[in-house]
């Protein structure tokens, strides 16, 4: 069994066709274009993700190609991720014809309420948070900025999965508790890894732990280009055999990839790291998985809702939480503001 088609947003589960977001560069729209014809130097583009905003936009450098061709930036709420009804309330501002967006959910009711919108330049790979059919009705452009925050969520799952491996995170609370408890690791060289989704994340992620001495495998359904490592076309196989299981696909409308059946299929033991979405992972079974040790520690950087809710699984002690941070450093920031800045331009005219 493989992975499922990627979701459009949490009202609509209706499939895409069969392509990773990985090799999402640009999603064109049918039909006639309403929005055509020259912008308006006076047009606005809308920032709004997080990493940007927080700063304030005169900080950030990358955005400069866009102010040199005279568009004027629209920032959205400060460091966080704005709600359907703050992006509705940005977008009727008047003549905002860009967006620069970031893990906001962006539903049909939004698009349809931007009536200059133009293009969406998504500053990272995925575009399952937005709905890519009411985009495609309004004639709005949707563009990715695929590999440019690689290395930065490659380098997060392989410092998850080397803390666990070690618990570290164990060690360290129980030092601050004032106890000293020390647990046996295990070593790279020792243990199988399973990568599921071989786009430009997983590739690094399969690198790098085969640079550490791992045995790795993948899966991917969508695979296109050469494979570098063991390509397993069945993911149950694949994942009877991951001591380690670290994830970097799309989230599929037909459920978590991580369901009851799948989960009893990975050794006892396993780890499971998910710095790609919350909803591959079906909450309850894991936290059932830990109970047992069935699986001695999950790793997540991505939630249903951020900032998230603690529930069992993540206030569970072998759970380790980062806060969405896996394209969070100075190198993927960078990288992916300038792929999306030069989406927008490329649509919108200006030298990028």
């Amino acid at each position: 069994m493989g992975l499922l088609h990627p979701r459009l947003d949490a009202g609509d589960q209706r499939s895409l066709p069969d392509r990773h977001p990985d090799f999402w560069p640009c999603l064109r729209p049918t039909g006639g274009d309403r929005r055509s014809g020259p912008v308006s130097a006076r047009g606005r583009v809308l920032i709004t993700p997080r990493s940007l905003t927080a700063t304030g936009l005169d900080a950030v450098a990358e955005l400069e190609p866009l102010r040199r061709a005279q568009f004027q930036l629209l920032a959205g709420p400060a460091g966080r991720t704005p709600s359907a009804t703050e992006l509705t309330a940005l977008l009727a501002a008047g003549d905002v014809v860009g967006w620069l967006a970031g893990v906001e959910l962006i539903p049909a009711a939004v698009l349809e309420s931007a009536g200059t919108l133009r293009v969406i330049a998504r500053n990272g790979v995925g575009a399952d948070n937005i709905n890519l059919q009411a985009a495609a009705r309004c004639s709005i452009e949707v563009r990715t900025a695929p590999g440019a925050n690689a290395q930065g969520v490659a380098e997060l799952a392989l410092a998850h999965g080397l803390s666990l491996l070690r618990s570290i995170p164990q060690g360290n609370a129980a030092l601050h508790d004032g106890r000293w408890e020390r647990t046996k690791g295990r070593e790279l060289g020792d243990i199988r890894v399973g990568v599921v989704g071989y786009g430009s994340i997983g590739r690094r992620v399969a690198a790098l732990f085969t640079a550490l001495g791992a045995s790795v495998s993948v899966h991917d359904p969508f695979l296109t280009g050469p494979v570098e490592h063991e390509l397993v076309a069945d993911l149950e196989v694949l994942l009877g055999r991951s001591d380690l299981l670290s994830l970097h696909a799309p989230p599929s409308a037909d459920g978590p990839l991580l369901d009851k059946h799948r989960m009893g299929l990975l050794p006892r033991g396993a780890i499971v790291v998910n710095t790609a979405r919350a909803a591959l992972v079906d909450s309850d079974v894991m936290h059932a998985a830990l109970e047992s040790g069935a699986v001695s520690g999950y790793a997540v950087d991505a939630f249903a809702e951020e900032p998230p809710v603690i529930d069992e699984l993540l206030s569970h002690p072998r759970t380790v939480m980062s806060p969405h941070v896996g394209g969070f450093t100075d190198g993927s920031v960078r990288r992916a503001t300038e792929a999306a800045v030069a989406q927008l331009l490329d649509v919108l005219g200006g030298q990028h």
